[in-house]
């Protein structure tokens, strides 16, 4: 291959990876959820890099709350569930790489990330992290290829709503 043909190449194939990762990630925990797309089925938010889908679930007629998926073009796949009232209570998220935690994480970031280094001090090594505070729960495992996690507001969630309904 010629210089500038893989010069052409390298750069088409960084710009993809760098819209990837630049990607908006959805909505903050405690935050406004992201406003559902136009379309009921699927709607591309950027380029092909976004596609969001938003519906209803809840686990009783009490218990509502919407649940907005984000799959991104690294192929993550974000989850965020709003109260009736407006607010993201928790996040969840699966996929071969890492979504952006600060812009999940949201003004809880700091919490966690205090945590998290805490956790590791106290035991190094790699692993599956679990943070239990007061007022932010994190969940987050997997290994290169395959990531996955949870993180939720204990004190937001909706009556009838548990932790495990954020998947």
């Amino acid at each position: 291959m010629s210089k500038p043909i893989l010069h052409v190449a390298l750069y088409a194939t960084l710009s993809c990876a760098a819209l990837g990762a630049a990607a908006p990630a959805s909505a903050e925990l405690g935050g406004m959820p992201t406003p559902a797309p136009a379309s009921a089925v699927s709607s591309s938010v950027n380029a092909a890099v976004v596609h969001a889908q938003s519906g209803v679930a809840g686990t009783t007629s009490a218990a509502s709350y919407t649940v907005t998926q984000t799959t991104f073009g690294t192929g993550t796949v974000v989850r965020e569930f709003a109260s009736a009232a407006g607010t993201v209570f928790g996040i969840a998220w699966s996929g071969p790489i890492m979504p952006n935690l600060p812009v999940l994480l949201g003004t809880y970031f700091t919490q966690y990330d205090s945590a998290r280094v805490a956790q590791r001090t106290a035991n190094p090594g790699r692993g599956p992290l679990s943070v239990e505070l007061p007022g932010l729960v994190v969940h987050s495992g997997g290994h290169m290829g395959a990531f996955s996690g949870q993180a939720y507001l204990p004190q937001s969630l909706p009556t009838g709503v548990s932790a495990t309904d954020i998947q």
